[in-house]
């Protein structure tokens, strides 16, 4: 994915993530155990398209952040922040 597409998703990607958790916080839901877990999911959503805008200004977007392999362009469309190659992202998931 070239660069300026990949800010462009990212930015609005963080826009979008800023947005919902603004919304969310402001809520009184019934059940704010379940909103405060949304919360945390899409805050850490949110440090993730934020670790991937410094990799893009740093020049290492794209880049296995564990092997130093190619971030296949398909993995980045379906998800421009991800930080790892589909190889590696396995393992980190096998060990949780």
């Amino acid at each position: 994915m070239d660069p300026a597409t990949a800010r462009m998703r990212l930015e609005t990607l963080l826009d979008e993530l800023d947005r919902s958790i603004g919304v969310l916080k402001e809520a009184d839901p019934p059940d704010a155990d379940r909103v405060q877990a949304v919360i945390d999911v899409e805050s850490r959503h949110r440090v993730a398209v934020l670790a991937a805008l410094r990799r893009l200004d740093d020049g290492a977007y794209g880049t296995c952040v564990d092997c130093g392999g190619l971030v296949p362009d398909g993995r980045l469309e379906a998800r421009p922040e991800a930080a790892r190659c589909v190889q590696c992202q396995s393992k980190r998931e096998r060990r949780r």
